[in-house]
């Protein structure tokens, strides 16, 4: 049987790009440390900051504004760390529910959260940030250390008006971070016109691989680093670099900064994915979640009234379709989504569908022509 993956969200294919370049790096046989002196030395740190300028070019910034990390969750984690290490005493930081169990997770363990409201939708708007940020002030006595703003949600793909929100956030002197690993790659990024303090992205969402994303920061903001004992990352990141990695992140990177690449593979997915939520939501009781109009492209979900999605995801795979279901029963954890919970929708009947740079119409013709049927039979069990 044919596989058709439409779980990108999670995991995209390594572009052909990037298993080019990790390739020809890994057949020129070269090891060593890019902090070296020696030849092989400075071929390997020539090499890195290669693609560490292809990362920054991809989203605007300068090379140096670039730290190299092991993927979206440790830039998230270093971003809340190097801010909130530097002002202790559990700050109040300001975070959305929708916001990745990273960005909540890291901000609770040092911090003291202040939540920011959503709508129905997902969406966190500047007036939510501001109504947050006057909370801090009256509760803590002090404004947030840290604002955090998604640029957009990771399950259900709502873009966020995070530009805005960075702008209210620098009019007032407060640190914003955004977490752009949902948006990276599907949407175009001007890091250093947006202004905000911190960004995370990662690799393996935009096609490059896994292992290995970027903390960038905005220009003279210094933070403490996350990782401590040794001088690598110009003293913000200890630890020898991913070379091969960052080469396939650098590769991916510069592929899809090609003039109009993401445009063309937006448009791709939004045809996709309009297509996948357009035949989901003809099946009687089966609603959008999120903002259908202002998403990334290649994300939509759907709530299904009447059965759970796990067993969904299980008649799909079976018919030969891969997607993710936000329940508790299809992920690592055990409570059910709190981005769906915040949107006031019931997380255990949640399908998200996204679709990535390989996705072809076969594989959305394989889901528009399962899930009726799936879903229709497990409507008829229950009953």
């Amino acid at each position: 049987m044919a596989r058709h993956y439409l779980d990108h969200a999670s995991t995209t294919p390594l572009r052909p790009e990037a298993r080019s370049a990790m390739a020809e790096w890994a057949d020129l046989g070269i090891t060593a440390d890019p902090g070296r002196v020696h030849t092989e030395g400075r071929v390997v740190r020539a090499a890195l900051e290669d693609a560490r300028d292809q990362v920054a070019a991809l989203f605007c910034v300068r090379p140096r504004q670039v730290i190299l990390t092991s993927g979206g969750t440790e830039a998230v984690n270093a971003a809340v760390w190097g801010v909130l290490t530097g002002v202790g005493d559990r700050a109040p930081v300001a975070c959305a529910a929708v916001e990745h169990s990273a960005v909540r997770d890291a901000s609770t363990r040092l911090g003291t959260l202040v939540p920011i409201g959503v709508d129905g939708l997902g969406r966190i708007t500047p007036a939510a940030v501001g109504d947050a940020v006057e909370r801090s002030a009256a509760e803590h006595g002090r404004p947030p250390a840290l604002v955090h703003c998604q640029a957009a949600n990771h399950e259900v793909g709502t873009v966020q008006d995070f530009e805005a929100v960075v702008a209210l956030c620098r009019e007032r002197g407060i640190t914003v971070h955004v977490d752009a690993v949902a948006a990276a790659g599907h949407l175009p990024l001007d890091l250093e016109t947006l202004g905000a303090d911190l960004a995370a992205v990662s690799s393996h969402k935009l096609g490059g691989p896994a292992g290995v994303g970027a903390l960038i920061v905005r220009r003279g903001l210094r933070i403490e680093p996350l990782l401590v004992g040794g001088e690598q990352e110009r003293g913000r990141r200890a630890g020898l670099e991913d070379v091969a990695g960052a080469i396939g992140f650098g590769a991916a990177a510069a592929a899809l900064a090609e003039p109009g690449r993401i445009d063309a593979e937006a448009r791709a997915a939004r045809g996709s994915t309009d297509r996948l939520l357009a035949a989901a939501t003809a099946v009687g009781g089966v609603l959008p979640y999120g903002d259908t109009d202002r998403r990334v492209p290649h994300i939509v979900c759907v709530g299904i009234e009447g059965v759970e999605a796990e067993p969904v995801v299980l008649g799909l795979d079976q018919a030969g379709v891969a997607v993710h279901s936000g329940s508790s029963c299809s992920s690592e954890s055990l409570e059910p989504s709190p981005v769906l919970e915040a949107m006031g929708v019931d997380g255990e009947r949640s399908l998200r569908l996204s679709t990535g740079w390989s996705t072809v119409d076969a594989d959305v013709d394989a889901c528009v022509d399962a899930f009726p049927g799936v879903v229709e039979r497990l409507r008829s069990l229950r009953s």
